[in-house]
């Protein structure tokens, strides 16, 4: 009789933790009766509330990650974007769940894995927007160096909309992370093509400096030609004047056209 007991003691324990949810750090919870209707009030984490009557909806309300992949948007050059992507962390505060959850429109919200992520559809068409919007203020080729400018742009539009529609009290904006920014296929080869253009131009503009400045050399060399010959003729009689004054030069070769040499007795 006592293992008897035990046995349906031990049954009673397993049956209750099954028909119990345990609401988790990060998440509160919210009640829905047997009559589907959402009652006022959340769960709070670590409880342990019953399932037997009616149902427990658990909602993660820290550091949500909205993930946008694959976006295209326009640049301010009209090209468009070959891959935008970018994550969006949002909070929600606890003690508006139950409230957003019954009164928002229910496209509002995704469940993942059991768990309700209330208003994430809702940052993910208001996050495309702003981020559509802020691509639109850059180049697309400009838009990686101005990641930072980008991301504080887009979590203030995201904000601002919040502000709107007298949401900033419930949700809580916490980080805008742009993670890749690739221009167009066209765009990246017409810059390609327009760096090889002047780098060109730069060899060009080299090879024509240098081109003048041998021409000027050239120049300045056909003009000084003249003076520079009879100063070395006359370097060459002076050193054979002072070679005859000191006995150092015993023959001289007289050339054909020369007229005089100066010699003191």
């Amino acid at each position: 009789m006592n293992r008897f007991v035990k046995l349906s003691l031990i049954a009673a324990a397993v049956a209750l933790t099954a028909a119990c949810t345990r609401i988790e750090t990060g998440q509160v919870g919210v009640r829905v009766g047997f009559d589907k209707q959402v009652q006022s009030g959340e769960l709070l984490p670590g409880s342990f509330n019953q399932v037997l009557i009616g149902d427990v909806l658990t909602f993660p309300i820290k550091d949500v990650n909205v993930v946008l992949e694959n976006m295209t948007p326009v640049a301010k050059d009209n090209s468009t974007m070959k891959d935008f992507d970018a994550v969006v962390v949002y909070n929600i505060n606890p003690q508006q769940v139950a409230e957003l959850y019954s009164t928002k429109n229910k496209s509002f919200h995704t469940e993942t894995k059991g768990d309700t992520y209330v208003m994430y559809n809702y940052i993910v068409q208001n996050a495309r927007n702003s981020i559509y919007k802020a691509a639109r203020k850059y180049e697309a080729l400009d838009m990686a160096d101005a990641r930072s400018d980008m991301e504080n742009f887009i979590k203030e539009e995201i904000i601002r909309n919040l502000a709107e529609e007298k949401l900033d009290g419930s949700i809580t904006i916490s980080q805008v992370l742009i993670r890749n920014v690739v221009p167009a296929d066209s765009v990246v080869a017409s810059a390609n093509e327009l760096v090889k253009a002047k780098n060109e131009l730069k060899q060009k503009e080299v090879e024509v400096k240098t081109a003048e400045a041998e021409s000027r050399r050239m120049a300045a060399l056909a003009n000084n030609s003249g003076s520079s010959i009879a100063f070395m003729q006359a370097q060459a009689m002076l050193n054979i004047s002072e070679g005859i004054k000191t006995g150092k030069v015993q023959t001289i070769v007289v050339p054909s056209n020369f007229n005089a040499l100066m010699m003191n007795k």
